[in-house]
């Protein structure tokens, strides 16, 4: 059995929880509204400020969906109760990132600066010229919005410039050698 399927989701003190028809789950909370559809053969239940996801056999596609399914709500939850971030930093002489506006704009080294508006429930902001951050509720959408900042300009191996996530660790190689005589 799954044990991250099994584990029961605590719902928190202000957040709504409207499992409809068809497996379709609305949660509001405090950061904002998240709803999504999951597949019809689970169940879905809330009681007593917890919400739990049974299978109904032991089916490969239902073990599969199991873990997936509470870890997507699980998600839901933490996402508009505390939100999600990923942050960015830009290394490179010259390089550097403003706001203007809502549109982030990017100077990394092309002839233009790159601008870049966020996607609907995202939000970026910048720390400083080299760190951007990317935030928001939904986990996948806050992902998908600082991969496409990344690859504005992604790390390349042999001076470490470009965008990268905070903490990651670029794989440097060593450049050319002299001819040998």
């Amino acid at each position: 059995m799954s044990r991250i399927g099994r584990k029961p989701i605590t719902i928190p003190s202000g957040v709504e929880v409207q499992i409809g028809e068809h497996n379709i789950v609305q949660v509001k909370g405090p950061k904002g509204q998240l709803s999504q559809q999951f597949n019809n053969d689970l169940t879905l239940k809330q009681e007593n400020g917890t919400i739990t996801v049974i299978r109904p056999d032991d089916e490969r596609e239902h073990r599969s969906l199991h873990g997936l399914t509470r870890s997507l709500l699980n998600n839901m939850v933490v996402g508009v109760t505390e939100g999600f971030k990923k942050n960015l930093e830009i290394q490179g002489v010259g390089f550097r990132a403003t706001i203007d506006g809502q549109t982030l704009v990017l100077n990394v080294g092309y002839s233009h600066p790159v601008r870049m508006t966020p996607a609907e429930g995202v939000m970026f902001a910048v720390d400083g010229p080299t760190k951007v951050i990317v935030s928001g509720s939904d986990k996948q959408r806050v992902g998908e919005e600082a991969a496409r900042i990344r690859r504005v300009r992604p790390p390349e191996p042999y001076k470490g410039k470009g965008i990268r996530y905070e903490g990651e660790y670029v794989r440097r190689k060593a450049g050319k050698t002299g001819k040998a005589k």
